[in-house]
């Protein structure tokens, strides 16, 4: 069994996808355990904040329906410095 954990490990592996790594990533990092970096915090502070700030703005069940989509989009494929930008300091 942990033979076939270590090929779907390495199957799955970040390098195969540019080696990013996304808010969700660090989520994990940090649920299990691991201790994150200044910047990786700020991130996941910057992320949660702006997706709030997000979802409260929308007026309606659709549009909520489709940002809510588009931030778990972005929460695993973007590199979590992108939520270091000034423009996610709120």
């Amino acid at each position: 069994m942990e033979n076939r954990t270590n090929i779907l490990n390495n199957y799955f592996a970040k390098s195969t996808i540019n080696g990013t790594i996304s808010i969700n990533d660090l989520r994990e990092k940090e649920f299990n355990g691991e201790l994150l970096s200044a910047k990786e915090k700020q991130a996941l502070v910057n992320y949660d904040r702006f997706r709030i700030s997000v979802l409260n703005a929308q007026t309606d069940d659709a549009a909520f329906h489709k940002r809510y989509q588009e931030l778990q989009v972005m929460a695993n494929l973007d590199d979590f410095q992108e939520f270091l930008k000034e423009k996610y300091f709120l």
